[in-house]
């Protein structure tokens, strides 16, 4: 079952069309994969003669949980009403590019469906990318190249029939919500309070879904869970995945083994993750000898210019270890780059108000270091 697991918790979902080996697999196993995801989880599996998927609704959005391939509102935008369009068409129909963008003009009128500006062909051409990639249309002819480079390039697409298992179901019209939070009110979560059952699924889902799960987000009932429960919940977890779960005070942590696939996992072997380690390393010698004060629930308040400034005495330590890229990289964007990956990962939240770092207990977990030996030699990577 761990496999199947991990294959549902990687991806968004498993197309029969394009890997029907796998589909086959977990639709074997769907019995003692439901019983977990539903009874840890609370999470759903959907299955039909297309496609299988688990609905992965997080107990507490976090950024790093959108759509990396997209960089603006606008792709957003465009999904959704890519979805409104397929909405009406049967699977295998055929359509090009011109209804879609015709449709688009009709329902979102104004500067965002003005096709004469590159910067939003572009941004159609990167969300239809990620459609194709996803499974939704398919590409029949042409090249969409055609259409970044000209208004009136086209393309021909199909329509696959899996966007309507795209976005979840509601029971409730969306259309009066304001405000994101009334999606966590509604049923968005599958919450039956009732029953008992939300406080385990969100701890299993915080557990799952994320790289840490802190004491001072979302309800404090998780971590009560967590105090009565948490041997039983590990002594599970361990046995389904190839991981480790640690429960500190005020944070708790699943641990990716060598064998476990369940989602991207830190550190990665690139370049960007072997930066972080070494300003973890950095960061720990700080709170060590008390230059930086830890609060009570083990994370740190450090000013940003501060913060920002042990990212380039690490960038000017060990530099010219890194890659090429970061090498060469300005020294604004690299702390740029650097302090985004680290918030995505959770390792710190930026107080943009008081100009301020909160470094979170994740970061205390993991650092690196460059061998002793190491005096800064030439690297040609």
């Amino acid at each position: 079952m761990m496999k199947e697991l991990e294959v549902l918790l990687n991806k968004r979902w498993i197309l029969k069309s394009r890997d029907k080996e796998t589909y086959y697999k977990i639709r074997d196993a769907l019995g003692e994969l439901r019983k977990f995801t539903t009874e840890k989880m609370g999470c759903q599996i959907i299955d039909n003669s297309l496609l299988i998927k688990m609905e992965k609704i997080p107990v507490i959005p976090e950024s790093f949980m959108g759509i990396q391939k997209f960089s603006s509102k606008e792709e957003y935008a465009y999904l959704c009403i890519l979805l409104m369009f397929l909405e009406d068409r049967d699977a295998q129909e055929q359509f090009i590019l011109s209804q879609l963008t015709e449709y688009i003009t009709a329902n979102l009128p104004g500067e965002i469906s003005d096709w004469t500006l590159y910067t939003n062909r572009r941004k159609l051409i990167r969300v239809l990318r990620f459609a194709v990639d996803q499974g939704i249309v398919d590409v029949t002819d042409g090249k969409d190249e055609a259409f970044m480079d000209d208004e009136a390039g086209e393309v021909l697409y199909e329509n696959t029939g899996a966007s309507r298992y795209f976005m979840k179901n509601f029971s409730k019209d969306i259309m009066e919500y304001t405000k994101p939070e009334d999606f966590q009110e509604s049923d968005w979560f599958e919450v039956d309070e009732d029953r008992g059952f939300a406080r385990r699924h969100r701890v299993y889902k915080r557990l799952i879904f994320a790289p840490g799960m802190y004491k001072e987000d979302g309800s404090p009932e998780d971590f009560e869970y967590l105090k009565y429960y948490g041997r039983r919940l590990s002594e599970e977890l361990e046995q389904i995945f190839d991981c480790q779960v640690h429960i500190h005070r005020g944070s708790a942590y699943l641990l990716s083994g060598d064998d476990c696939r369940m989602g991207t996992v830190f550190p990665g072997n690139n370049s960007i993750s072997d930066i972080l380690l070494l300003c973890f390393g950095e960061i720990r010698k700080k709170i060590e000898n008390e230059e930086w004060k830890t609060a009570a629930d083990e994370s740190c308040l450090t000013d940003r210019i501060e913060f920002e400034n042990l990212i380039k005495e690490v960038k000017q330590e060990y530099g010219s270890g890194f890659s090429k890229n970061y090498r060469e990289m300005p020294e604004g964007e690299f702390v740029k780059s650097v302090i985004n990956e680290m918030e995505v990962w959770m390792f710190i939240r930026k107080d943009e108000a008081d100009h301020q770092i909160r470094i979170c207990p994740l970061t205390g977990k993991i650092q690196g270091s460059y061998p002793e030996d190491y005096t800064g030699g030439r690297n040609d990577e």
